[in-house]
């Protein structure tokens, strides 16, 4: 698949300190995991942690979805080794936290390249600070390696002094702000995590919500959610069928002589083929990776 119609509607952490959750990723049907080696994992347990991901993905076992790597901030004790190890492995991504400026994606690619990362090895920014959210321009043109911007909002709302809502309307501005870099760059983005596991009505407004603004799909923190998820931001059936009447549609019109075309009394011009070729490939590379799963 290619990286523009990857799927990323449902992308799970995973605690790298955790050899039982490393394991039972195998068998979450989600699109991607972030195998973190930050937040989820305390300060005396992270070089244990890295060893534990570096293992995992050396055993395999995760199909063909997204194996995303948080490491720790690069001025910690431990981000320098996390980028030199998770370099030389198989993993898809590194995950930067709290990325605040384009030279921070500049030291960590080159940090990669002297440890021997593989061209296709992606970089991925947290964007979950309020320097983040004014420079995320900048950093969304930082690097060609650069592939997704990932929201941290629930360290952004701390640091925003703000509060959690269920319209979320205290990091809006925040959101829009990333959705705008991410969409220049011809980036993915992805949503932040929501915390209340019990509220699965919350759960299903905040993925509408999520997108409804334009996300590829929501982190999450649980198994549970991954269903969820990927029911709300995968294309649905009646927009698979509207996309493939829309190429019909337009197909015709073209081999006419004509710009434009007409489908249910409405027009349809080259914009709404290209957004109908997105459908299409998106759904099809989602079919590609649930036949892993059987699903």
């Amino acid at each position: 698949m290619t990286e523009s119609h990857r799927p990323r509607r449902s992308v799970l952490y995973m605690p790298g300190s955790n050899p039982r959750a490393l394991e039972k990723g195998r068998s979450v049907a989600a699109d991607a995991l972030i195998l973190d080696l930050e937040d989820a994992v305390a300060g005396d347990k992270k070089p244990e942690a890295r060893n534990e991901v570096v293992r995992a993905i050396k055993k395999g076992g995760y199909g063909s979805r997204e194996i995303i790597v948080r490491v720790n901030p690069l001025d910690t004790e431990w981000g320098m080794e996390d980028v030199r190890t998770i370099s030389k492995t198989k993993a898809d991504a590194i995950l930067l936290p709290k990325v605040e400026t384009a030279e921070q994606v500049i030291a960590l690619e080159a940090m990669m390249v002297g440890a021997g990362a593989p061209r296709e090895m992606s970089i991925m920014c947290m964007m979950e600070t309020p320097m983040g959210m004014l420079c995320a321009k900048q950093i969304a043109g930082a690097s060609k390696r650069i592939s997704c911007l990932v929201m941290g909002t629930s360290d952004l709302v701390k640091d925003l002094q703000a509060q959690h809502t269920g319209m979320r309307l205290p990091v809006l501005t925040s959101l829009g702000l990333c959705l705008l870099a991410a969409r220049a760059y011809k980036l993915a983005i992805l949503d932040g995590v929501y915390l209340d596991l019990k509220d699965d009505e919350g759960l299903l407004e905040s993925c509408r919500q999520g997108r409804e603004l334009g996300f590829d799909g929501k982190t999450l923190i649980h198994p549970k959610t991954v269903d969820v998820a990927n029911k709300v931001f995968g294309p649905s059936e009646e927009a698979i069928e509207w996309a493939q009447a829309v190429v019909v549609a337009y197909n015709a019109a073209l081999k006419d002589g004509k710009g434009v075309a007409i489908l249910d009394g409405k027009l349809i011009e080259n914009l709404h083929a290209v957004e109908a070729k997105r459908i299409l490939a998106t759904a099809e590379a989602i079919r590609e990776l649930e036949a892993y799963w059987g699903a």
